[in-house]
């Protein structure tokens, strides 16, 4: 009997609203904790690896075929805010930025990618994240608008 296999990473990243820098250290690893407890068990979506700044994170997970990318982000980013504001980490409303980037990446680049993800802080401690943001998107071939809302 026939069977469809499928194996697809996605690396995505997004920014805060406004890339506000909001993820505060008191918070960043349970926030990091929850995000990948609802990645993993509402969407059975694995999660390879999860970091980031105080404006934005990266993560680098293996697709589950019965649901799209951006069904899963914006029920995530929605979730994760909400998380966020009923716990009162910050002063200020909590919100993700709209937009994201989603890329999908070949097995042989997953330890590449992973090293990329774990390494955030000290990449952006020379890199903004719009120049982040521009140069994968040139390497990914995508068109840079710059991250409105």
């Amino acid at each position: 009997m026939p069977s469809t296999l499928t194996k697809i990473w996605i690396h995505t990243f997004f920014s805060t609203k406004n890339r506000a820098p909001l993820i505060l250290p008191t918070y960043e690893s349970p926030l990091f904790t929850h995000i990948r407890e609802h990645l993993e068990q509402d969407f059975r979506c694995y999660l390879e690896i999860i970091n980031g700044t105080p404006d934005h994170v990266h993560l680098l997970f293996f697709l589950n075929p019965n649901h799209a990318v951006k069904d899963i982000l914006k029920n995530l980013k929605g979730e994760s805010s909400h998380w966020i504001n009923s716990h009162d980490f910050i002063d200020s409303k909590f919100a993700w930025q709209r937009a994201y980037t989603a890329v999908s990446v070949s097995d042989p680049m997953v330890k590449v990618i992973t090293r990329y993800i774990a390494r955030q802080k000290e990449y952006h401690g020379t890199v903004t994240y719009l120049e982040e943001q521009r140069c994968l998107c040139s390497l990914h071939r995508l068109q840079f608008k710059g991250l409105t809302d």
